[in-house]
């Protein structure tokens, strides 16, 4: 039998589930019987637990967050506002209980060299990076660099990766196209700032030329230090789909790809040379 706070049957509660319910409503775009009719319940029941003038159940509530595709952090925060205790963990990264996500997220990225990877939690700080994305780091300012490092202000901040980017006008759009629609589906206020902050860095007057790969996906185009070498990448995603805590479920693998034979070559070579010296 579920166990639940007695003092969590007052008006109060019951219009703070409410306002968590219209609130993720409002942003799936989603009416009142357009949610009752995907979690077969009536129009008028639903009404009642908006409105505070029914308790839900916690199984109505589960049943709610899966239609209405709640984060697992927002799924917590909803059985908490009518008094539940929360339905998934949120377990640091770095506690001990993590150790063996920690390890295989270190084994993905490591298998992805010589190529850059890292993880990311949903702020966009660097959790892990593997020594080829590391190195893309070189000749930053070690205060840009200092955790907690978000790896979207260290891309387009002036002291950052900017100059270094060769198509920042580029980058930039995806970057902040990228983080507006991930602050529409989430109900983070950090991002929504992030965005503002990232919004609010110089940005180039007028986007250069690119070669044909950018009509298949924008590519990360980056000047190495000392060098005038040009580093051009495509990027893929990469998610735990069956996460049951919220920290895991936040998690993302960010791997790039070579996206022309002379970077390709430029990473590989330094692997090909340690081979040919064992």
């Amino acid at each position: 039998m579920t166990q639940r706070n007695t003092a969590t049957s007052t008006p109060t509660t019951r219009t703070a589930v409410g306002h968590v319910l219209r609130e993720w409503r409002a942003r799936r775009r989603m009416s009142q019987l357009d949610l009752a009719l995907d979690a077969e319940i009536s129009a008028r029941h639903l009404s009642f637990v908006e409105s505070g003038r029914s308790s839900p159940s916690r199984d109505l509530l589960a049943r709610l967050a899966e239609r209405l595709a709640m984060p697992l952090r927002a799924q917590n925060r909803l059985m908490l506002s009518a008094g539940y205790a929360p339905a998934h963990a949120e377990t640091a990264f770095d506690a001990p209980e993590m150790g063996e996500i920690r390890a295989t997220v270190s084994a993905i990225l490591d298998g992805h060299m010589p190529f850059p990877a890292i993880a990311v939690d949903s702020r966009w700080t660097l959790m892990q990076a593997n020594g080829a994305a590391a190195a893309l780091f070189e000749g930053i300012d070690p205060a840009m660099l200092a955790p907690p490092l978000n790896v979207l202000r260290l891309s387009l901040h002036p002291q950052g990766l900017a100059p270094r980017i060769v198509n920042l006008a580029e980058w930039r759009h995806h970057v902040l196209e990228r983080l507006r629609v991930q602050v529409e589906a989430s109900d983070d206020p950090f991002l929504s700032e992030l965005l503002g902050e990232l919004a609010a860095y110089p940005a180039p007057a007028t986007s250069t030329a690119h070669p044909p790969h950018s009509l298949l996906a924008v590519p990360l185009e980056l000047k190495m230090p000392g060098s005038d070498r040009v580093l051009r990448f495509i990027s893929t995603t990469t998610v735990f789909s069956t996460a049951t805590s919220v920290t895991l479920s936040e998690l993302a693998l960010e791997c790039f790809y070579p996206a022309d034979a002379e970077t390709r070559m430029a990473l590989m070579q330094p692997q090909e040379n340690r081979r040919s010296d064992r």
